[in-house]
Formats: C-alpha cells, sequence, structure tokens
C-alpha cells in the first residue's frame, strides 16, 4: 500500500539523527554544508541553534535532534547543515537543518513507501509524509513544511543577526 499524495517515485536526501535515518524531498534541499560555527540568538526557542551567514543572507539554524526530542547534537567531522526551503508566513523561507551526518540521494518508489503510523490522539505524527523501506530498514520520510508549526516558523522567520554580533562558536 502506498501513501497518498506520492504517485511516482522521487529522489530524497537522506540524514542521520542518531541511529535513525530520515529523509526529505531533494527539491527542497538546496545545499549541504560542513559545520559552521553558529552565532547565537538569545530568546529563541531551545531547537533553534542561531544563525549563519550564508554568501550575505542570514539563516536560522535549527537543532533537529532536539526538536524531534532527542539529545543535543554533538559536532564531529560528519555534522553538517543541509540548507533547505521551506513554506514560512505564506512565501518561501531558507532554514539550516543540523544533522549528525548526510547519507546519500535515493529514489523510492511509491510502493515501497508506507503511510506514517498511528500511533494516539495526542501524538502528532502529520509532519512524517511516510515510511520508506530500504534494505529492510525504515526511512522516516518528513514533510519539512509541517515540522515546525506555525508560530514556531514564525518565530524562526523573524530571527535577525544582532547588530554587532560577528560568528560565534
Amino acid at each position: 500500500m502506498s501513501v497518498s499524495g506520492i504517485s511516482q517515485a522521487s529522489q530524497y536526501l537522506t540524514f542521520r539523527l542518531g541511529e535513525e535515518v530520515f529523509a526529505i524531498d531533494i527539491a527542497q534541499v538546496r545545499e549541504v554544508l560542513d559545520y559552521t560555527p553558529v552565532t547565537r540568538v538569545p530568546r529563541t526557542p531551545d531547537f533553534m541553534c542561531g544563525v549563519i551567514n550564508l554568501r550575505g543572507s542570514v539563516v536560522p539554524v535549527v537543532d533537529m535532534r532536539l526538536k524531534f526530542g532527542m539529545p543535543k547534537t554533538e559536532k564531529t567531522i560528519n555534522t553538517c547543515i543541509i540548507i533547505m526551503e521551506i513554506s514560512a508566513e505564506g512565501g518561501r523561507a531558507q532554514m539550516g537543518a543540523l544533522a549528525d551526518s548526510v547519507q546519500e540521494v535515493v529514489e523510492l518508489e511509491p510502493g515501497s513507501i508506507e503511510p506514517a503510523p498511528k500511533i494516539g490522539a495526542g501524538l502528532r505524527v502529520d509532519f512524517i509524509k511516510g515510511m520508506g523501506k530500504r534494505d529492510e530498514k525504515f526511512i522516516i520520510i518528513l514533510d519539512i513544511d509541517r515540522v515546525f508549526s506555525e508560530e514556531e516558523l514564525s518565530d524562526i522567520s523573524a530571527v535577525k543577526l544582532p547588530a554587532g554580533a560577528g560568528q560565534a562558536a
């Protein structure tokens, strides 16, 4: 049984958070950067790492592990920032997502994608587009536009680099 809304083979960028493999539609990925120091912005949500300067633009960076209730990302040689384009406040915005590592680009057929699990009334899983199967392992396919609430997106898109702030670790 395939997931409604996914009617043809699609390509996804896969990345790791802990032991889990996640994926996002390659069409929403702009680039993958080696980890670069992030400037912390005061009074932002815990999952918000801060901002980076990407060719003159201020791009907010979030720790996907914290967003998903996992321990904070530990910086390693494989830690990277995935620059994505998301829907925010009626338009499109760039956002960086901190990941333990990027794996590969995979093509998944609709028949290899199962619907998101039904976990219970109190738990949100609407941000999971489906569960891809590859080599007998699951890949959690994210609907990146639904991972963050409207309020969180508003907070993220409102973040600007504080006056006089430079790059900090």
